[in-house]
């Protein structure tokens, strides 16, 4: 059994507004695959805070990956000349006890906005070499904005993830460069946080429209939501909540799997009682 989780982190910020990746890593003690989005460096909301090494640091006995979808140059870190070649990045952390054996970052659609922001969002690919055999694990954030710009997004994300074994993931023909030959694993795990509700447009876009008496058909290409199929949705499930209003409540971060995997499904919950994010983490475990 492999237990996995997803966690939109808010770069460090719990809903108390205190800045605190200790109890962020406390709420996700047990988990052998990670997926944590809102990583950043170079940002000045958390004083430049080195997620990347820190959260790292703090998972010592597991692998790691950064995909920072959103790369800028800061010029300035409190009212001084910033040291040469400092970056902002904003991206998806992937975390494993088992090898990473390789990554891609796959930047998502994205239109110019006038009045609200709107950055460019990523899904970071990683092929873990899992106890039963190699699996992709994607960590994916997107636009918090639109129905439309998210719409766009996941069919450009499931095309990717489709084609991934046509593609050939990271790299093929390794053996040029003396490199092993890398898996090409047809299963997957989907995590993270998509800015949609349960049943919207955008999640049937995902997950498919489900028929009004057959109900959601699992289909070859058509990712399967974990929490969907072992009925673990609550009345009044929620996986983000308001920091100034508790009483704001929104379903919006998810785990989905392959087909195949639906069968191997063992459990699927949100910890409500963390604290370390306006998120609440997602966890699913899965007979690999």
């Amino acid at each position: 059994m492999v237990r996995f989780a997803s966690y939109n982190i808010q770069y460090g910020f719990g809903l108390d507004g205190f800045y605190d990746l200790e109890r962020i890593t406390e709420s996700l003690a047990g988990a052998d695959v990670i997926a944590l989005q809102e990583v950043t460096r170079g940002f000045s909301k958390n004083r430049y805070a080195d997620m990347v090494t820190d959260l790292a640091a703090l998972f010592p006995d597991h692998f790691w990956v950064y995909g920072p979808a959103c790369d800028l140059h800061v010029g300035r870190v409190n009212d001084q000349a910033a040291p040469r070649n400092t970056r902002l990045q904003f991206g998806n952390m992937v975390l494993s006890r088992w090898p990473i054996l390789s990554t891609r970052t796959l930047l998502l659609p994205r239109s110019r906005t006038l009045s609200k922001l709107n950055i460019q969002r990523g899904a970071t690919e990683a092929v873990i070499d899992l106890p039963g055999g190699a699996r992709r694990v994607y960590s994916v954030h997107l636009d918090h904005v639109s129905n439309d710009e998210r719409i766009r997004q996941l069919n450009h994300l499931n095309d990717r993830i489709n084609a991934f074994t046509r593609e050939g993931g990271s790299v093929t023909g390794a053996a040029e460069f003396d490199i092993d030959e890398l898996p090409l694993p047809e299963d997957y795990i989907v995590m993270g946080d998509f800015n949609m509700l349960p049943e919207s447009p955008e999640y049937c876009t995902f997950a498919g429209a489900s028929d009004g008496y057959y109900g959601r058909t699992a289909r070859i290409g058509t990712p399967i939501d974990a929490l969907a199929s072992l009925n673990a949705y609550a009345p009044g499930s929620y996986s983000w909540m308001d920091p100034k209003d508790h009483g704001k409540r929104m379903h919006l971060d998810y785990c989905f799997v392959s087909c195949d995997l639906e069968s191997r499904l063992i459990s699927a919950s949100v910890d409500t009682t963390a604290t370390g994010s306006d998120h609440f983490p997602v966890w699913v475990e899965i007979d690999i």
